[in-house]
């Protein structure tokens, strides 16, 4: 299965839900939160000189901003599961074991999409110098990848869901 961006975000149904719960929470809790300060800064009397009112303001223009963003975010959401990937070679939600052909150390990430990558649970986006490199390569492949502090050479141990 190839996945081709076509402005699609790609999800997997656990992220999708925690985007959701996120979203929704923005929308409900978030903005009450919001008014209420806003109704707090407003009842200080003259708003054309009340810094508070204005830090509301602008945290509302911030929170909506970002609800904004995820409403059109998951408006273009594609959803994805491991099992639907090929064993053949290095696909989006694979783990991929590798080796350092310099140090010898071995260790696994997993290629997610931009919106999952989280590097201190090893997930790594496919959209990043490392897991662009890794996309497409099989197991015993050894590559070359070129990140901001150099140039790495890892050798593919193993590729598995």
């Amino acid at each position: 299965m190839e996945l081709n961006n076509k402005g699609f975000v790609y999800l997997t149904k656990e992220r999708l839900h925690e985007l959701e719960t996120e979203l929704n929470e923005l929308k409900t809790s978030g903005r009450k939160q919001v008014a209420e300060k806003i109704a707090e800064a407003r009842s200080h009397g003259d708003l054309s000189e009340n810094a508070e009112y204005d830090s509301a303001k602008t945290a509302q223009e911030h929170l909506e901003m970002r609800i904004g963003k995820y409403e059109e975010m998951l408006s273009r959401v594609k959803i994805i599961a491991a099992h639907d990937m090929p064993n053949d070679k290095i696909y989006i939600l694979h783990n991929v074991k590798l080796k350092d052909l310099k140090t010898k150390e071995e260790f696994c990430y997993k290629l997610v999409s931009p919106e999952e990558a989280d590097l201190e649970q090893d997930k790594i986006s496919v959209t990043s110098p490392i897991g662009k490199a890794l996309l497409g390569r099989k197991k015993n492949e050894e590559v070359e990848i070129t990140v901001p502090a150099g140039k790495l050479k890892y050798k593919i141990v193993d590729i598995y869901k």
